[in-house]
Formats: C-alpha cells, structure tokens, sequence
C-alpha cells in the first residue's frame, strides 16, 4: 500500500526474479517525494518510489470534493527546495496543490523512479541478507533501506451504521469523491464537521443542495481572509526569489507562534478563543443557533478551522444543522443521537482517517517477523519521528509525532526526509550496514515527548483523534513547534551510527 486509496490494482507477477534496488520509498504523496528529492540531491539515485495509485499527490490527488483547499498559506504550503512564484490564491485550491506536486516530480528528475499503480502486499526484514523483502500487486522488490511515507490521511474512517444495507442512494467519503456527482435538488447528509466539511458544505449549499449537517461536537472557526493573489505580486515573487524566501520566513514566524496557544492556558489561548467568539458572533445572529455551533471544549485541542462562508452557509437557512451525531440509517432517513430522523438522498462522511493506527503496520515485519502494528499495540512510537527498534533499516515519515497543530506540514515532513538522506548517505560513506534505533533511545525520546505533552491542551481539554485511544498518549502530534523539530532531528543526524544514545532532553525543548 501507497498513501492513497485509489489506484488501480495490478495482478502479482509470478515467478519474476525480485528487483533489487539500494533505498525504496513507498508512497508519492508530500513526504514520499521530500524523501525521494532530498536523496537524489545527496547523490543517492538508486531510489524507486513505490505507489499504489496511477499519480502522484496523494491527500492531493484523493480529494477533488467541490472547495477542497488547504488551510496553510500556499508559500508555507511547499517545499523549501521548490518555491513557486505563480501560486494563484494565498490558500491554494486542491488541484493547484496537486499539480505543483507533479511539477516538483517532473523538475527534480523523479519521474523515472516512480513505481505506479503498485500495492505493497508485505514488507519483511530479512536478517540473514541484511535487506527488506517487499511483495507488491506487481512481484517483489529487495532493497536496502525502506522509506515508509504513506501518509496519515490515506485510510478513510466510515462509522457502520446499523441499517446501512437499507440505505440506497449514493455514499462516499470526502477523500473518495465521485467525479460529476450532481446534487442539485437533492437533499444531502453530510456526517462531520471538520476540515472538509466546512469547506465542502457552503460548496454543495451553493449548487442547490438541501444539506442536513450531523454535528457531534462543533468546531472552531477562525477568520480565513482568503485572497487572489495579484499578478504583479507573482511577478514580483518570480524576479526576486529572495523576496519570496523572505515572505515564506515570515509566514513560519507567524504561524509558529500559534503553538503558544496549545501549550499553556494564556493571554495568547485567550486570545485565539475571543477571535473565534468575535467571528461567530459577527456571521451568526440568531442566538439559539451561535449556542449550537459554539464549542463546548478547549480551543486548540482539535483543529482550529479557517472559514468565512461555513456560518453563513448554516446561517443562511440552505442548511440544517443537526447537533448531534448519526447514529443509524432507517432506508431513506438518517437517525441521529437526539432522536430526530432526516430524509435524505445521498450521505457523505466527513469523518476523517485512521491516523493513530495506520494499516501499513500491519504489513510490515522487523526483527524475528515482529508486526510493526504490534510494536505500536500501545501507540506509535519512534526514536526521532522516525526509527523504531527491531526495525533496521527502517525509516517512517509522516508518523509518530510528526505532525504539527499550528503550522506547516512541509516543515516537519523536510526535516524528516532531511534526516532520513542524511542517514542514507552516512552509511553509504561509513560503510555501515544497518542503523537501527536502541530500545533505550526510543523509550527515552518517547518519554521525553509524553512528559513535553502533559499539560498541553491536547491532552487536557477534549478528545481528539491527535491522542491515541489505547494508550492516551499524544501519539501524532510534536508537543513543541516546528524550530524544536528540526533541531532535535538535526541533532540525531550528527549522532555516531548505529544511533545507539538517546539525545540529551534539551534537545526537545522550544
């Protein structure tokens, strides 16, 4: 498997003698083409990034529902290594996003490492030969490092609902959606309220659609103050590329200063929650209505959302909001936890991804076949976001901690694939066969990052998806900002191979 869910599904190829290549990427999406880009700029070439569906893009490929978007201005929202000049709004639409990632593939010279429309089946370490053997849909691979980028938000999650098979008209989730799908007039249930559905609902309220939203807790929204980009500013970007360095550093500073907000209960928390107050006040009048759709936990638990047209969309009468969750299907109604019953003509799920537990875990065997999902029995852990124990060779991006609630993904997902060629091209140089993170170095990063979250409001003011519900630790998210991140990672790096000491706690402070 790749980080998308979509792809067309080739047969195994029998009897074919495996291809043996030196690292293996698996996954196109952001982090696979970081992890790719950054090895060949170190002069390792003898990479293949392996991925399930026919492109590249992953979240960017998967979602074309009407409004996606990111919610991180576009010069944040990119690679260091590739600054675009012609980003066309400060929030890019999805199919821009999508199409610079093609572009960064083509200009970086990746195209002809890419291995497409390719599912890995199984990924075991072989001790004996000191290598990973890979089955995929299309025979076997063997390669000395595996790079595993395939994505937190590449799994949808949808409830079983009691009653599904009585339900007969279209179901989908936000990341599968279905090209030409026309709901003017028809009366649609759209099941969540997060990212996607706030920018998917004002979208389908404005095509005719009679939406009922089921709401199982409301989120926090932010002014998002989206804009074109003028043509003279792009011009301008493309003729001074240090003035567009500039205005991306500039961005960082100001959104890395969003994490004091999720850190400790302050004048900048307090801050963030009367801005959101003051944005539904302002959108919505109707009392009874701003108290339904006002949060009933700690702001920056969960993600913070940018909207200006998700109030006015509810507010306008074009949609109902349900306050609570869906619990069944009764043929063409939708039951919800109070009690009421909808009728409706097409349902979407809105409700996020498998994230805590990621499936690839279960497609991979370390040291004396060991599941990697059963190293995790308790929660994602890693020696520096991205080694585990028992796992040689082995480097996991986009996982455990590795994620920010207040800033760019790109800064993480660099500094990960900045370590990994770092790490790839020491071997090369030192002559080491294996690097493998110590139990003492990953259960003391891990203890280091859990005693960082205690305190923070991901742990203390809701629940969230960013915890994982077995062990309730903070298993996706960085406790500290993006600075922290790369020089904890950076600092890694400079360790002696095979990485056998902890780094020193200070290393993970802000």
């Amino acid at each position: 498997m790749a980080d998308a869910p979509s792809g067309r599904q080739h047969a195994p190829v029998a009897d074919a003698p495996p291809r043996e290549v030196d690292t293996i990427v698996v996954g196109a999406g952001i982090a696979g083409i970081a992890a790719a880009a950054r090895l060949r700029r170190s002069g390792v070439t003898d990479v293949l990034v392996v991925e399930r569906a026919d492109d590249v893009g992953g979240t960017w490929r998967d979602n074309v529902y009407p409004g996606v978007a990111c919610d991180i201005p576009a010069h944040l929202y990119s690679y260091s290594f590739r600054p675009n000049p012609g980003w066309s709004r400060r929030f890019a639409p999805g199919s821009e996003i999508q199409e610079y990632l093609r572009s960064v593939v083509r200009d970086e010279g990746l195209t002809p490492q890419l291995l497409l429309g390719t599912d890995v089946i199984d990924m075991a370490w072989d001790d004996d030969a000191e290598r990973w053997r890979l089955s995929t849909s299309r025979g076997g691979l063997v390669c000395r490092v595996l790079i595993l980028a395939a994505g937190r938000l590449s799994e949808p999650v949808i409830p079983q609902l009691p009653g599904r098979e009585s339900f007969v008209g279209p179901v989908m989730h936000s990341s599968a959606w279905m090209p030409g799908s026309d709901f003017a007039g028809a009366r649609v249930g759209v099941v969540g309220t997060g990212a996607s559905a706030v920018q998917l609902v004002p979208r389908l309220a404005e095509q005719g659609a009679e939406v009922t939203v089921f709401q199982r807790s409301a989120p926090w929204v932010v002014p998002r103050a989206d804009a074109p980009i003028p043509s003279s500013a792009r011009a301008a970007f493309a003729s001074d590329p240090a003035a567009m360095q500039a205005h991306r550093e500039s961005l960082f500073r100001e959104f890395e200063a969003g994490h004091a907000a999720r850190v400790a209960d302050g004048p900048e928390r307090e801050s963030l929650r009367q801005l959101a107050l003051s944005h539904l006040a302002a959108q919505v009048s109707d009392e009874a209505l701003r108290a339904r759709l006002t949060p009933d936990y700690e702001i920056g638990c969960k993600r913070v959302l940018l909207s200006d047209d998700w109030y006015p969309a509810i507010a306008s009468g074009a949609v109902a909001l349900e306050p609570s969750a869906i619990v069944a299907l009764e043929g063409g109604r939708a039951v919800a936890a109070s009690g009421a019953r909808h009728e409706v003509d097409a349902l979407v799920f809105a409700t996020g991804f498998a994230a805590t537990r990621p499936p690839f875990a279960d497609r991979v065997r370390g040291r004396g076949g060991r599941l990697l999902a059963d190293h995790w029995a308790e929660g994602m852990t890693a020696y520096a976001s991205i080694l585990m124990a028992g796992f040689p060779n082995l480097m996991v991006l986009d996982g455990p901690n590795a994620a920010l609630g207040h800033n760019s993904a790109f800064a993480m997902i660099e500094a990960q694939a900045e370590l990994a060629a770092t790490l790839v091209t020491r071997m090369r140089a030192e002559g080491a066969d294996v690097i493998e993170a110590s139990p003492l170095a990953e259960q003391t990063w891990t203890a280091e990052l859990d005693a960082a979250s205690r305190g923070t409001v991901w742990l203390s003011g809701c629940r969230s998806w960013y915890v994982d519900d077995r062990s309730n630790r903070l298993t996706l998210l960085w406790p500290g900002n993006a600075t922290a991140f790369r020089a904890a990672l950076g600092a890694v790096g400079e360790q002696p191979l095979p990485l056998p000491s902890p780094v020193p706690a200070s290393a993970l402070q802000s």
